[in-house]
């Protein structure tokens, strides 16, 4: 992990700089934006994902200082420990209650029977393909900010921020957009014009990025999507823990020491939600027990072949949800 980590930082400095201040080509410096925001998507996906859910060292100042490059690429690793440690790990996919598919009414994506259908969820499955490459930005400059004024992450309300959690989420905002936005302004070869699409072309790679890469873990038609019930006051849902984990996750291309690094182990969802503490290189050791300790207690474990399959069905299961027993009317 400490290889890998030190690889994905300083290729993320390089292309950084090969994109707003090399100056050799317009061309080139497009190409570096690509791998720019690719690799900050990959900051967040293979370096704080297992840092923030403890798993990438025994020393808590390391785990921590991980966890922060989030910070570096804009996002607060504060709120993903609310949203995503805390929120999706205790209720994934239940409508409501799981932070990471939290969804109001109206909305743009429609990924559960229990939300309204609206006349544009007809055509989701097109336009959202381009929406989640604003996923980055809206992190950065939107969630994270609502969040904090909110002191919530939608239904979920969230801890308040010790000093060292404050200074890192201002600190982190702060310098990220010093080096994004206005170092490149004033020092880079590029016109202010070239800068901002840079910038912004960068962004949209890390979008889509993140946004399919766990999108296709658990908004696919093999998921299950709980609803919690309240007894005695207290929501719960009909499944225990670990169960639900599985029944609501799915992997894909676990053969593939590829994608068990592109993705930062998120190929082998089922086994991280089972086992968030574990760090992802472990987990195809792992799995051959998770695989048949589902199959002893006859709990589905979906693994789709590819990541490829796994996106399919991820965008065939918005066309159904978003058209099922809903007629279209284009007089309004």
């Amino acid at each position: 992990m400490f290889i890998k980590s030190i690889f994905i930082l300083t290729i993320y400095v390089l292309s950084y700089y090969v994109t707003f201040y090399w100056g050799r080509s317009f061309a080139v410096s497009l190409l570096a934006a690509m791998l720019t925001g690719f690799l900050a998507a990959e900051i967040g996906i293979s370096i704080q994902h297992d840092a923030n859910h403890g798993a990438y060292s025994e020393w808590g100042w390391l785990r921590y200082l991980m966890g922060a490059s989030l910070d570096l690429v804009g996002a607060s690793s504060f709120m993903w420990r609310q949203q995503h440690v805390v929120g999706h790990h205790s209720f994934t996919n239940v409508n409501g209650y799981d932070p990471d598919i939290r969804v109001k009414d109206p909305d743009l994506r429609r990924v559960t029977k229990d939300q309204p259908r609206r006349k544009y969820h007809y055509f989701q499955h097109w336009y959202l393909a381009g929406l989640y490459g604003l996923l980055a930005l809206k992190s950065v400059f939107v969630d994270d900010f609502v969040a904090y004024k909110s002191n919530a992450i939608g239904l979920m309300k969230i801890s308040r921020m010790t000093l060292p959690e404050l200074c890192t989420f201002w600190g982190g905002k702060l310098f990220y957009a010093f080096y994004m936005l206005v170092l490149p302004a004033i020092l880079s070869c590029h016109s202010s014009s070239k800068v901002v699409a840079l910038y912004l072309f960068s962004q949209v790679i890390a979008g889509w990025t993140l946004a399919l890469m766990f999108q296709v873990a658990h908004v696919v038609e093999k998921a299950d999507f709980p609803v919690a019930e309240k007894v005695e006051g207290i929501s719960k849902v009909s499944e225990g823990w670990a169960a639900l984990q599985v029944r609501t996750t799915n992997n894909f291309s676990t053969d593939s020491l590829f994608w068990l690094h592109i993705s930062g182990g998120l190929n082998f969802q089922i086994e991280h939600h089972l086992f968030p503490g574990v760090c992802h290189v472990y987990y195809p050791c792992i799995q051959p027990i998770v695989k048949e300790t589902c199959k002893e207690f006859g709990i589905p474990y979906n693994c789709f072949p590819t990541f490829w399959s796994a996106l399919k069905a991820h965008f065939d299961y918005l066309k159904v949800i978003g058209r099922t027993d809903f007629k279209l009317r284009l007089d309004g």
